[in-house]
């Protein structure tokens, strides 16, 4: 029964996952960065379930994501004041991070920056699984 709830949690927002913005938008959203930075598949934090890879870029007001991530449940974005490359270098300063907003799409997506996170005082950008205190992929972008 467990491993049904497990599958479930992990299905349905693959199941219901809404289209990511075109590649117009993503493009209109990049041209006002200030920052941007990689995804990459090989970092030591992700592995074949857990990876993203893609072009990040960072406004003052938004974040776009043109690139793919590994499809799985309840995915969050942060600013980081250091690069976390693995879960444990996260949670060490999870509470000293910006939480952006849940990222619901796995392919592009764009999210506005809350009006009192500066993305200056921050260095990196990290895809978090809430449900299971998963790393999925982290840049540094300054």
């Amino acid at each position: 029964m467990a491993a049904g709830v497990a599958l479930g949690i992990y299905l349905l927002p693959i199941l219901t996952a809404p289209a990511g913005p075109t590649d117009t938008e993503i493009a209109a959203a990049s041209s006002k960065a200030l920052f941007s930075a990689r995804f990459t598949r090989d970092l030591p934090g992700s592995d074949f379930l857990h990876w993203g890879e893609g072009e990040v870029s960072i406004s003052m007001r938004r974040i776009s994501f043109s690139g793919e991530l590994a499809p799985g449940p309840d995915y969050r974005l942060y600013l980081t004041p250091e690069l976390a490359l693995d879960e444990q270098a996260f949670l060490a300063q999870k509470s000293r991070s910006a939480y952006i907003g849940e990222v619901k799409s796995f392919d592009n997506f764009i999210l506005n920056i809350p009006e009192n996170v500066n993305a200056s005082n921050f260095k990196g950008v990290i895809v978090w699984c809430e449900t299971f205190s998963q790393f999925i992929t982290a840049a540094e972008y300054r």
